[in-house]
């Protein structure tokens, strides 16, 4: 594959494609978009009536006709035509064009992916007027973004918490040495407060209380000082509305399986990690990014369970975005890390 070297003529992004967010970064401007990857339906025409922000206002709101959807589930295209319509609305609102203009992209996948969902992923970028695709590793993209020295002959272990993956990868001379991804994350996070909400209280809430409650009071590990909210849904006994107090213990113990699962996942990788390799992440230990990586006192609890170093990244949420970012004035690395 032939890597031209990106120049200021044309319009060069790299670009997080996630299950909750897609992030953009654009060569000489950083971070231009950062929008929740949902689109709204109207389902008499099939067109997407709103994207992004203005979308996921809509959730739990909206008429029968009109429906948001996650275009991208697990971290891969679940719907092509709405992830194109979704590429072409970011593109579009990125480059602040009045016309849609061919651009070379590199987009970030997650190791777990077919070959046919690459394809889809490519197929929806040149749909959206990408005439360069390449295709890199998110927890690669994660690990240049957080400053890891991933091109020396040691080994760097990144855990990416994001909304519908958790990837816990080994790195080492610029290539995954280990890598292991479970389809859970933030949005399983949600779903696990709605089902605990719903059995303990016979109280139903949407996806958007479910996600303000993680952030306020969720944890996975016991707080300095417990704290409480409000919570407000609909009674399913009354089918009235219904106000309930909820503490961070109960978000801690309806999260517990989902954190259980993510440690779960670190264990196994640093069992399988080489022993020279071991010895390296044993000194620098993990790094911690993704959005779910924000949830309170996670670190702590690593921690605790593995006894190792952990290091939460200054911004979990762009480190996907700015690491592919990166890439764009480094195509010698680009040519090391693209996935065929």
């Amino acid at each position: 594959m032939h890597f031209p070297s990106f120049g200021l003529l044309t319009n060069e992004m790299a670009i997080d494609l996630g299950t909750a967010n897609t992030v953009v970064y654009i060569q000489g401007k950083g971070i231009v978009f950062n929008e929740p990857s949902i689109v709204a339906i109207h389902l008499k025409t099939k067109e997407p009536v709103a994207f992004g922000s203005e979308a996921k206002q809509m959730l739990g709101r909206t008429p029968e006709s009109i429906v948001p959807i996650r275009p991208l589930k697990d971290g891969v295209i679940a719907d092509f035509k709405v992830t194109e319509a979704l590429l072409q609305y970011v593109i579009h609102k990125s480059l602040n064009r009045g016309r849609l203009v061919r651009s070379k992209m590199i987009i970030c996948i997650p190791s777990g992916i077919t070959e046919v969902e690459k394809k889809a992923v490519r197929d929806s970028a040149t749909s959206a007027r990408a005439y360069h695709v390449y295709l890199v590793d998110e927890a690669i993209a994660a690990a240049i973004g957080v400053g890891l020295p991933i091109e020396e002959p040691s080994g760097n272990m990144i855990l990416d918490i994001g909304g519908g993956t958790t990837e816990v990868t080994v790195i080492s001379l610029s290539g995954i040495v280990y890598s292991k991804s479970i389809r859970i994350g933030g949005n399983e996070m949600d779903e696990a407060i709605i089902q605990y909400v719903k059995r303990k209280y016979n109280l139903l809430i949407g996806e958007r209380t479910a996600e303000y409650i993680k952030i306020t009071i969720g944890s996975a590990h016991p707080l300095h000082k417990e704290q409480e909210l409000d919570v407000k849904g609909r009674d399913l006994i009354e089918g009235i509305p219904k106000t309930v107090r909820m503490n961070s213990e109960e978000i801690r113990e309806a999260l517990s399986e989902i954190v259980a699962g993510i440690i779960e996942a670190v264990r196994t990788a640093l069992e399988r990690t080489p022993p020279e390799l071991s010895s390296d992440i044993a000194e620098r230990g993990i790094v911690l990014t993704g959005g779910g990586a924000l949830l309170k006192n996670l670190d702590l609890r690593l921690r605790e369970v593995t006894s190792l170093p952990i290091t939460l990244s200054d911004d979990p949420l762009m480190s996907v975005a700015l690491g592919a970012g990166k890439l764009i004035s480094r195509p010698n690395l680009l040519s090391k890390v693209v996935v065929d």
